[in-house]
C-alpha cells in the first residue's frame, strides 16, 4: 500500500484508511483485533474512529471502538507506527454540555478519548459535524489549545458544507490558530453532488486532505445488491431506500462492467475510482471480517485507465451532466 501526504501537511498516511464504526457493534473484540492486524500487516497505518461509536447499539455507551483500538495498540506495541484519527461532537454524557463543539465539551471529550485510546496524543482530531449553537471562534480556539498542549497534532472536520469550512479557515487565519487540514465528506460513485458541487473547489484551493466515508455506499457498490433481492444486512432497508433507483443501478452496472474488464471485484473498482482522483487522500474502508477487508485492500492494485475513470464519471453523473475531475 502506498503512502500519501495528508493534505498540505508533512504527515504521511496509507492510501486506505481503516474505519472502525463496526467495532463493538457488528465486530466483537477478537474480530476487531483480526481486522486491525490484517490492515496493519498490509501496510495500512491510518485508523479512524469517533468517541460516539457506537452509542446507537443497545448496551453500547459509546467509546467502545476507541477502547478496542487502545487495547490493540498496547498489545501490539505499535502506537508510534499508527496515524490515529478520532472525532468529537456527539452526545457522550448527560447534561446540556454532554455534546457539541463548545470548549467545555471538546476539552473533556479529548481527555476521555485519550484515556480510552491509551495514548498521550491524537494524530488527527476531527469535529464530527458542525455545531450551529457554538461560535466557530470558540471551537477553533479550543482545538488550538489542545494542539499547543501536545494532546492533538492535526485537526480536521467531517460533514461540513463549503461555507462553514471556509468560515473556519478564515477564523483560523485571522487569529493564527490551527486550521482544518482534512475533511471527511460523504462521497462515492452514487453520492457525488454534495462534495463535488462546492467542497471540491475549496479543498483543491486550500490543500485540504479528503478522507471520504462510505466510499462503497454502505455496501451497495460491492455488487451484493440486486434489483430483485436484498442481502442479509443491518443496513439493507436503508440502502434500498437510497440507491434502488435508475441512477444507482446505472452506476453499479458501470462498476460491474469495469470490474469485468480489469478482473477485479466491484468493491475494488469503486475504491480505485476514488484513488484515481488526485484530491482524494484515503477512502475510509470498513469491514466486519478479514475476508471483507481483503477485498477492499485489493483496490490499490487496480489500475484504471483514464477512459475507464471517465466512463465511471459519466455513468454516475449528477444533475444530468457528467463531471470531469
Amino acid at each position: 500500500m502506498n503512502n500519501k501526504r495528508l493534505g498540505r501537511t508533512g504527515l504521511k498516511v496509507s492510501e486506505l484508511c481503516l474505519g472502525t464504526m463496526q467495532f463493538g457493534w457488528t465486530a466483537d473484540l477478537n474480530r476487531s483485533f483480526e481486522i486491525m492486524d490484517e490492515f496493519f500487516g498490509a501496510g495500512g497505518n491510518f485508523i479512524d474512529t469517533a468517541d460516539v461509536y457506537s452509542r446507537w447499539v443497545d448496551g453500547n455507551p459509546g467509546g467502545v471502538s476507541e477502547e478496542y483500538i487502545g487495547k490493540w495498540m498496547r498489545s501490539r506495541t505499535n502506537r508510534d507506527q499508527i496515524v490515529l484519527a478520532t472525532k468529537v461532537r456527539g452526545p457522550m454524557w448527560s447534561g446540556p454540555n454532554g455534546q457539541g463543539l463548545s470548549r467545555v465539551h471538546i476539552i473533556r471529550a479529548c481527555e476521555d478519548s485519550l484515556r480510552r485510546l491509551q495514548t498521550d496524543y491524537i494524530d488527527l482530531y476531527q469535529t464530527h459535524w458542525y455545531d450551529e449553537e457554538t461560535p466557530i471562534e470558540e471551537t477553533m480556539a479550543a482545538l488550538d489549545t489542545l494542539v499547543q498542549q501536545g494532546k492533538v497534532r492535526y485537526v480536521g472536520c467531517s460533514n461540513y458544507p463549503a461555507w462553514r469550512l471556509m468560515h473556519a479557515l478564515w477564523v483560523s487565519d485571522k487569529h493564527d490558530w490551527i486550521r482544518y487540514d482534512t475533511i471527511q465528506p460523504h462521497y462515492n460513485l452514487v453520492h457525488r453532488a454534495e462534495f463535488e458541487r462546492e467542497l471540491l473547489a475549496v479543498v483543491e484551493t486550500f490543500g485540504i486532505g479528503v478522507i471520504p466515508y462510505s466510499p462503497l455506499a454502505g455496501g451497495f457498490l460491492t455488487g451484493k445488491y440486486h434489483r430483485d433481492a436484498l442481502p442479509e444486512s443491518v443496513r439493507a432497508d436503508r440502502i434500498k431506500g437510497q440507491y434502488f433507483n435508475d441512477a444507482g443501478w446505472r452506476a453499479l452496472d458501470a462498476v460491474r462492467r469495469v470490474a469485468a474488464e480489469v478482473e477485479a471485484t466491484p468493491a475494488a473498482v469503486a475504491l480505485a475510482w476514488q484513488l484515481a482522483k488526485p484530491y482524494v487522500t484515503a477512502p475510509i474502508i470498513g469491514a466486519n471480517t478479514v475476508e471483507q477487508l481483503d477485498e477492499n485492500l485489493a483496490a490499490p492494485q487496480v489500475a484504471l485507465t483514464p477512459d475507464q475513470v471517465a466512463f465511471l464519471d459519466a455513468e454516475s453523473a449528477w444533475d444530468g451532466e457528467a463531471l470531469t475531475s
